[in-house]
């Protein structure tokens, strides 16, 4: 099947300020893609330029089969978005905002919205001017989901949430999924993207420097272990040579090591095979300890 999303050395500078550079990207029907970075990587930027709210300077784009700057409204009328910067009619009651974005696309299923908001827990009958933070997103989202779209772009969708809110929220994206609707999904909040994203892709100032799945994602993370020998280890770095080793540190009189490995540990296992190991702990590694492994530096082994 043709991708829903579709990118090609898609290219935007503000001035002399990069925006996004050289980024090919495909999103696949029914699934949800997480486009993951640090604030000022280029998110909100891929995003406007899906949208046709801005123009490229190179490269192409087409969404739901569309080039985006030919078919922007038919676009538009399939795809469900939430801007990561809300501006909302003030004087408008939530209910009355609905109505009118509803009359703008011409459609409105009164019983979708119903489930939406209850999920949500908004009340739709105060003004925009007396919501909270929270409740302006929740408002925010309700527009997004209630015609059902093909195809939704969520700009940090999380912002004021509260935890049992996100919660809700993400079941509703994998309704949205399994009923094979996609999701792009743009957030800097690491543990969000994991818990529903089905792949990734990172973008560091500007440019897409790696697409993965959750699970090849995290396969590169760093794990923390915690090693405790019977004795203390004499001699030299017992840990040398091993690639997978980032860090090594030696404590406790030599009989306590602390180790980061980055993907797999099996060669950190079987070396500890010719030591006697009175225990070992492994903290999991997690997208974020993956995703920071793109920005740090490697860090020295040190078994001082």
């Amino acid at each position: 099947m043709e991708p829903v999303i579709h990118t090609q050395g898609l290219t935007k500078y503000y001035g002399k300020v990069l925006g996004v550079q050289n980024l090919d990207l495909e999103v696949q029907p029914g699934e949800i893609f997480g486009f993951i970075g640090p604030n000022g990587a280029g998110k909100s930027t891929t995003i406007r330029l899906l949208l046709d709210l801005i123009r490229p300077d190179a490269g192409t784009a087409r969404v739901l089969g569309m080039d985006v700057a030919a078919s922007s409204r038919a676009i538009r009328r399939r795809v469900g978005y939430l801007p990561g910067e809300l501006a909302l009619f003030e004087s408008m009651t939530g209910r009355q905002l609905l109505d009118f974005v509803s009359a703008l696309r011409g459609s409105k299923p009164p019983a979708l919205v119903a489930s939406i908001v209850d999920a949500l827990d908004l009340d739709l009958d105060r003004k925009v001017r007396n919501y909270s933070s929270g409740n302006r997103q929740k408002l925010a989202i309700t527009q997004a989901l209630m015609h059902r779209p093909d195809l939704l772009i969520l700009d940090e969708p999380t912002n004021s949430l509260d935890p049992l809110i996100q919660q809700v929220l993400h079941g509703l994206l994998a309704e949205a999924r399994d009923e094979g609707r996609s999701v792009f999904l743009s957030s800097h909040v690491l543990p969000e993207v994991e818990r529903v994203a089905d792949r990734v892709g990172i973008i560091r100032n500007g440019e897409l420097v790696a697409i993965e799945s959750i699970a090849g994602l995290k396969a590169r993370a760093v794990h923390r272990l915690e090693v405790r020998f019977a004795e203390p280890i004499s001699g030299d770095d017992p840990f040398a040579g091993i690639d997978t080793v980032r860090a090594a540190e030696l404590a406790d009189g030599r009989r306590i090591a602390h180790l980061l490995v980055e993907g797999s540990v099996d060669a950190v296992v079987k070396r500890l095979a010719s030591f006697t190991v009175e225990s070992l702990v492994s903290h999991d590694a997690d997208l974020e300890e993956a995703f920071l492994a793109y920005y740090a530096p490697a860090e020295p082994v040190d078994a001082a």
